[in-house]
């Protein structure tokens, strides 16, 4: 990729940042991961064709030019709340995702620190996708281990931090908070 193609994809980001809370790429990742999907479902669900959603995804493309997708990635947005708080079943999403599938309408995405639980606390597993959503809006996951491997000698508990919020899976970031926790 040469400069100007970097420059396009850093600015198409930055534009998917301010239209939609974060990179696409990374809000796409953690449904793909909450929701136990791959790209060629997610973008079925969403009504995009594959190679749409990579351009999504990958800063090529920065908006999402039809307002039934975008609504459909808050409904997604919003299952993968509840299947993390537990209120729904992995069964109970699969049946929920085709109703989303077939889903029309227009809306605008809520950032995703918004969702809580009728509580109004965020769930724990909201709360370490901001973190990971942090982490990884700075740095690449191979320079994030880089970075806890250079401090793990001197400071292996930061180093651990960097590495599982930083690079692992949500899943292992939920233990993890939740095993920090008094």
């Amino acid at each position: 990729m040469d400069a100007a193609q970097q420059e396009a994809t850093a600015r198409a980001r930055e534009l998917q940042r301010s239209w939609y809370g974060e990179p696409l790429g990374a809000l796409f990742r953690r449904l793909i991961d909450d929701l136990g999907l791959n790209q060629a479902r997610l973008a079925a669900v969403l009504g995009l064709s594959a190679p749409m959603l990579s351009q999504l995804m990958s800063g090529q493309r920065a908006k999402i030019g039809n307002p039934a997708v975008v609504q459909r990635v808050q409904a997604l947005q919003e299952l993968a709340g509840q299947v993390a708080d537990g209120s729904i079943s992995a069964g109970e999403a699969t049946d929920r995702m085709e109703e989303i599938k077939k889903s029309q309408g227009g809306s605008v995405l809520t950032s995703t620190g918004q969702t809580t639980t009728t509580g109004g606390a965020p769930t724990v597993r909201r709360v370490v996708r901001e973190i990971q959503s942090l982490l990884r809006s700075v740095a690449a996951a191979g320079d994030i281990i880089d970075a806890a491997d250079s401090l793990a000698p001197a400071h292996p508990e930061l180093a651990e931090f960097l590495r599982v919020y930083g690079a692992g899976r949500t899943a292992d970031a939920v233990a993890h908070y939740e095993g920090h926790q008094s």
